[in-house]
C-alpha cells in the first residue's frame, strides 16, 4: 500500500532522479513536476527520464505568460530592485513556480510535496571541493548535493538556501495541509547516503557546529545508488559554477565565483554578448507603455505586441548589445553575503524606460512615497519569499494606483553594454507643460510669486541659523 502521493519537483539531474527512485522504493507514488519559466531545457528528455524511472506522471507546465503578466509586469511598474543592483530575476519566478506546483499536487491528489530542485548545472557538477576557489562551499555544495532542505538556521550563503525559504513559505500559504518531503532531513535517507560533518574554519566562526547538524557529502553514494538502480547520469563536464536560468535572467554563482575578486570568464555569460563584441552600430527602438506595462515594441519599423513576445524581444535587443550584466555581492536573507553574477537584458531595458516615462507623467510626491516605501518593501518581500502575504497584496494596490497614468512612448538606443533614452512622450498626464517649463515664456507665472515662496520656505531655516548663532556655533563655521 502506498505511503502517500508526492508531487516531486523534478529537473532530471542526479539529485532529483535519485530522490525519485528512492521515494518509489520507500512506497510513495510520485508525480513529477517541472515549470517552464523560459529556461533552456530538453523537455522531452526530462519527461522520458522521469517516466522511465517510475514516475506515475510527468507534468511540464508552461508558465511564461503568467510569469510575465503576474510578476514581471508588476516588477516593472514599481521599478523593483534589491540593494540598488539586483533585479530579482530568480526571486520573481519562485511564486509562479510554487503556485503551479501546489496546483499540480492538488489536481493529482498528492498529500506531500517536494520543493523545486536545484538546476542541473549545479546538480551534476563533477568538480571536487579542492578544485573550487571557495571559502564557503563544502564539497557537497560545489557538486550540487546541497539539498534545499537544511534547517533554516543552518543555511549557507547560497541562492538555493533563499529558495528553500521562498518555496516552503509559499507552500504554507497556498496549501497548509501539504506535507513537505525533505529527504535530507529523513533519518532513513541519511542512513542510505553517507553524511559527514566537514569542519571549515570560516563556518565554525559563523555557526557553532554540533554533532547532530551534519552536511551531506554523499555524492559517491548517490552515484553508486544511481548505478545500482540504472539511473542515467550525465557524463558531460560541467562549468565550475552553478547557474539558474529563466525568462528574466541567468544567474551564476558558486565555485570559482566565490572569490569576489575573481573576474568571471567570458564564456560564463549566456544571456548577453560581451559588450566588446557587440555590433558597432547602435540599435534604436521604442517601447509603448500602458499603465506602466510595456505593451508594444517598435524595432526597425516592425511592431511587436503580446506580453511574452514583447519581453522576449527586449531580451534579444539586450542580448545582442551586451546590456544588463552585473557582478555583485549581496546580503542573503539569512544575513550572510554572497557573490552573484547576473545578466538581465530585457528587464534592465524595460526598467530604465519605465523610470524615464515616470519622470514625465508621475506626480513628484506620489513618486517619492512610492520609491521610499513601496518599491523597497515589494522588492524585499519578493527576495525573502513573502509574495503570498497580505502586505504584498497591500503594496500591489499602491503600485496599480501609482501606475495609472504611466502611459506613453519611450525611444531608446542600445549600444555596447548600455541603453540610452533618446526621448519620451505621453498624452496621459498634464503634469509636464512645455510652455510652463520654458525659460522663454512667463505665461501663467509671475516672477514676483517667487518672493513669497522663498520667504515661506526660509522661515524655519532662519530660526535654525539664529539658534546656531546663539549657541556659539554659527553655520558659517560649520
Amino acid at each position: 500500500m502506498s505511503k502517500g502521493r508526492v508531487c516531486l519537483a523534478y529537473s532530471g539531474g542526479l539529485d532529483t532522479s535519485t530522490i525519485l527512485v528512492w521515494l518509489i522504493s520507500e512506497g510513495y507514488t510520485v508525480v513529477c513536476f517541472l515549470a517552464d519559466v523560459g529556461q533552456e531545457e530538453d523537455w522531452a528528455a526530462v519527461e522520458k527520464k522521469a517516466l522511465s524511472l517510475g514516475a506515475e506522471r510527468m507534468i511540464i507546465d508552461n508558465l511564461q505568460e503568467e510569469f510575465v503578466e503576474k510578476v514581471i509586469h508588476r516588477a516593472i511598474q514599481c521599478n523593483a530592485i534589491y540593494e540598488d543592483r539586483y533585479l530579482l530575476g530568480t526571486s520573481l519566478a519562485r511564486p509562479i513556480i510554487a503556485k503551479a506546483q501546489v496546483k499540480a499536487a492538488i489536481e493529482n491528489n498528492c498529500d506531500h510535496i517536494r520543493p523545486y530542485p536545484l538546476p542541473k548545472s549545479m546538480a551534476e557538477n563533477t568538480l571536487t571541493y579542492h578544485d573550487m576557489r571557495s571559502s564557503f562551499r563544502t564539497d557537497a555544495q560545489a557538486k550540487g548535493i546541497f539539498p534545499i532542505f537544511i534547517p533554516v538556521h543552518f543555511f549557507l550563503a547560497n541562492k538555493h538556501s533563499n529558495d528553500q525559504v521562498r518555496f516552503e513559505l509559499a507552500f504554507a500559504a497556498l496549501r497548509p495541509s501539504l506535507k513537505v518531503i525533505a529527504p535530507w532531513r529523513l533519518p532513513e535517507f541519511c542512513a542510505k547516503f553517507q553524511l559527514v560533518f566537514q569542519h571549515h574554519p570560516l563556518r565554525s566562526r559563523l555557526i557553532q557546529p554540533r554533532p547532530e547538524l551534519r552536511l551531506p557529502l554523499g555524492r559517491a553514494d548517490l552515484l553508486r545508488y544511481a548505478a545500482e538502480k540504472n539511473i542515467p547520469v550525465s557524463s558531460t563536464p560541467k562549468e565550475p559554477w552553478s547557474k539558474d536560468d529563466n525568462l528574466v535572467h541567468c544567474s551564476y554563482e558558486a565555485g570559482i565565483l566565490e572569490d569576489p575578486d575573481h573576474t568571471p570568464p567570458k564564456e560564463l555569460w549566456t544571456r548577453t554578448v560581451d559588450p566588446l563584441d557587440a555590433p558597432n552600430e547602435p540599435t534604436d527602438f521604442s517601447i509603448h507603455f500602458e499603465a506602466g506595462i510595456p505593451v508594444k515594441v517598435i524595432l526597425a519599423g516592425q511592431e511587436t505586441t503580446g506580453s511574452v513576445a514583447v519581453f522576449k524581444l527586449l531580451n534579444k535587443i539586450g542580448h545582442d548589445n551586451g546590456v544588463g550584466r552585473i557582478d555583485i555581492v549581496e546580503n542573503r536573507f539569512i544575513g550572510l553575503k554572497s557573490r552573484g553574477c547576473y545578466d538581465t537584458p530585457g528587464l534592465t531595458i524595460a526598467r530604465l524606460a519605465h523610470l524615464d516615462l515616470e519622470g514625465l507623467v508621475l506626480d513628484g510626491r506620489v513618486r517619492e512615497l512610492r520609491d521610499q516605501f513601496v518599491t523597497h518593501s515589494w522588492s524585499r518581500l519578493l527576495y525573502n519569499g513573502l509574495y503570498f502575504s497580505p502586505e504584498r497584496e497591500f503594496l500591489d494596490n499602491s503600485i496599480v494606483f501609482s501606475s495609472q497614468n504611466t502611459t506613453g512612448v519611450v525611444r531608446l538606443r542600445a549600444y555596447k553594454g548600455n541603453v540610452y533614452v533618446l526621448g519620451r512622450s505621453s498624452n496621459a498626464s498634464n503634469l509636464y507643460s512645455e510652455e510652463a517649463a520654458s525659460m522663454d515664456s512667463l505665461e501663467g507665472f509671475s516672477p514676483q510669486d517667487t518672493t513669497g515662496f522663498i520667504a515661506i520656505q526660509a522661515i524655519r531655516l532662519k530660526k535654525y541659523g539664529e539658534q546656531r548663532d546663539k549657541d556659539g556655533n554659527p553655520l558659517t563655521q560649520s
